[in-house]
């Protein structure tokens, strides 16, 4: 669990020791737009952006009756990121496991990517596609 918010705890730390030092300087202005945009990149990088997570056990098994698909990220990962900004709305029809918070998708991840921790990772129907066009899946979860 702390893994997951070792990234978003950097960036506001970071964010906070160079709008102070702005401050300091005089310029208000400044280190606040700093902080802000530390902040951000924060909050994009935290688990906060992502559905809630499940295990991957309880995702295979919602996925086998309603035959959504699984997707399988870390927090941190852009390329993730990436994917559940493009999806949109639509990211909540998905069954989300974050590996760093479940070894067991962690090593379901290993298993379909020649022992790699490569995410995204999303199943469809028992096959795995690693890092799967944003647009494929989004018609995918179509309504």
């Amino acid at each position: 669990m702390m893994r997951a918010w070792t990234l978003p705890a950097l960036l506001a730390l970071c964010g906070a020791a160079v709008s102070t030092r702005l401050f300091l300087g005089g310029n208000a202005g400044a280190a606040s737009v700093v902080l802000l945009v530390f902040l951000v990149l924060g909050g994009m990088n935290s688990p906060l952006v992502f559905p809630k997570s499940v295990s991957a056990p309880e995702a295979r098994e919602r996925s086998a009756v309603d035959g959504r698909p699984v997707v399988f990220w870390r927090p941190g990962c852009a390329y993730c990121l990436r994917l559940r900004v493009r999806l949109g709305l639509r990211a909540r029809h998905a069954h989300w496991v974050d590996i760093w918070r479940d070894p067991a998708g962690a090593a379901e991840v290993r298993a379909v990517n020649g022992g790699d921790e490569t995410v995204p990772t999303v199943l469809v129907a028992g096959r795995a596609h690693t890092n799967p066009d944003p647009a494929w899946l989004r018609e995918l979860l179509a309504p």
